[in-house]
Parts: structure tokens; C-alpha cells; sequence
């Protein structure tokens, strides 16, 4: 597929608004759970498909930071999210469930059995916010993988007025990471993992409660 042609206008923003990134991401006091089973993985271990919601990109990308596909829609504001998460060192995926799901479907399976974990928001990239698409547990059963939920807590952020409330950390921000347990999904029907969207959104609002507490509970440090 042929990238997007972007304007200098919207390049040169980019390029600026990453570094903003960088400078405002040093300032974050991260704080991650439950990542050491995923960086202790022998090589040839199952990659996973990592579950986050749209709104809380920009803090998830920060702390994780390793190589791993991104889902991104093939729209032209998915090009400018392309161009920005490859700067933390992730590559696209293009294609949503709305435009190139198949082919995006296929090809995230192939990364996924290359040996890179793949992260897809089930809620993207239109909403509803917080809603649960099936893309994510058809991915990990046709790849084989376990899906991992992937939440944040920041204790000072902006949020916009947009359909997902993206979350922007304010300087200096307490960000509070968590990984779920890998959970893998059995059986060989398709249609019956997609039919379980509502027990994992029920996984990542438990998951977003508890990251929450581990945010508010004393430092050990």
C-alpha cells in the first residue's frame, strides 16, 4: 500500500510535536506492573496481542517503547499516528476493522508469528470510547497468541474533547502502568471468540480499576 502524502505543514508538525513528546515523556515518574513475565520470555516464546484503549496511546507507547506492530487506520490522520509511533520505535500495521481489515488481519498474524508482539485498541479508531471490537481476540486466536490488557492511571493529564478523551500526562505526571496476565483463548470457532467482546471489556474496566489503586497506594520506594 502506498503511504499517505503528507504536506510540509503537517511534517514539520510532526517532527515538532514528537520532540514536545520526548521532552514531556522524560518528565513522566512511570511506575509499571506486571511487564517482567513479557521481557523474561525466551525467544522463541508466543508473542502476544497487547489491548489498549485509544485514549491512553500516548502513555502506553511512552513506557513500553519496545519493537511491536501497531493496529493504525488507513485514513490520513492514521499516517500522521504512523509517522509518530515509529519515533518510539513501533511499526504500522495499516488498517482497521472499517478499511484493509483483512489484509491488516493477515499481515498482523505473520508479525505476530515473526516473532513481534502486535498492539491493537479495541475501541479504534472511531469508538465508541471504551467499546470492545472483536479484532484483537481474532487476531490472537488465528495467530495463537495470549492477549495481555495494557492500562494506564496518570494522576495530572489533559484530556481532550475528542470521541476517545485522549489523555495527554502533564509535566512531571505519576504514571501508573499495568500488564494483565497473558490469557489465551481456546477453541477452534471463530465466531465463538468474537462473541466473547463483552467478557474482555469487562477484563480492561477491571484491569483500569486496579491500575488505579496501585496508583494510589504509598510508593515503596
Amino acid at each position: 500500500m502506498t503511504a499517505t502524502v503528507l504536506d510540509w505543514r503537517t511534517r514539520i508538525a510532526i517532527t515538532l510535536g514528537t520532540w514536545v513528546l520526548y521532552a514531556l515523556g522524560t518528565t513522566w515518574r512511570v511506575e509499571v506492573h506486571g511487564r517482567q513475565a513479557l521481557l523474561d520470555r525466551a525467544p522463541d516464546a508466543p508473542r502476544v496481542v497487547l489491548m489498549l484503549w485509544h485514549g491512553q496511546m500516548l502513555p502506553l507507547l511512552w513506557a513500553h517503547r519496545q519493537p511491536t506492530g501497531v493496529m493504525i487506520s488507513e485514513h490520513k490522520d492514521g499516517e500522521i499516528i504512523a509517522r509518530i509511533v515509529s519515533s518510539f520505535g513501533f511499526f504500522g500495521v495499516r488498517g482497521s476493522s472499517s478499511r484493509g481489515g483483512t489484509r491488516a488481519l493477515l499481515e498482523a498474524v505473520q508479525v505476530l508469528k515473526r516473532g513481534a508482539d502486535m498492539a491493537i485498541t479495541p475501541d479504534g479508531p472511531r469508538g465508541p470510547r471504551h467499546s470492545f471490537a472483536a479484532g484483537a481476540l481474532v487476531l490472537a486466536h488465528r495467530a495463537g497468541a495470549p492477549v495481555v490488557s495494557l492500562v494506564a492511571h496518570v494522576d495530572r493529564k489533559w484530556q481532550l474533547r475528542s470521541w476517545d478523551g485522549f489523555e495527554i500526562p502533564k509535566p512531571f505526571a505519576r504514571v501508573t502502568i499495568e500488564y494483565g496476565e497473558p490469557v489465551m483463548l481456546e477453541g477452534t470457532d471463530a465466531r465463538a471468540v468474537a462473541a466473547r467482546t463483552e467478557e474482555f471489556a469487562q477484563r480492561m474496566r477491571d484491569a483500569v480499576v486496579r491500575v488505579e489503586t496501585l496508583s494510589n497506594a504509598p510508593s515503596s520506594a
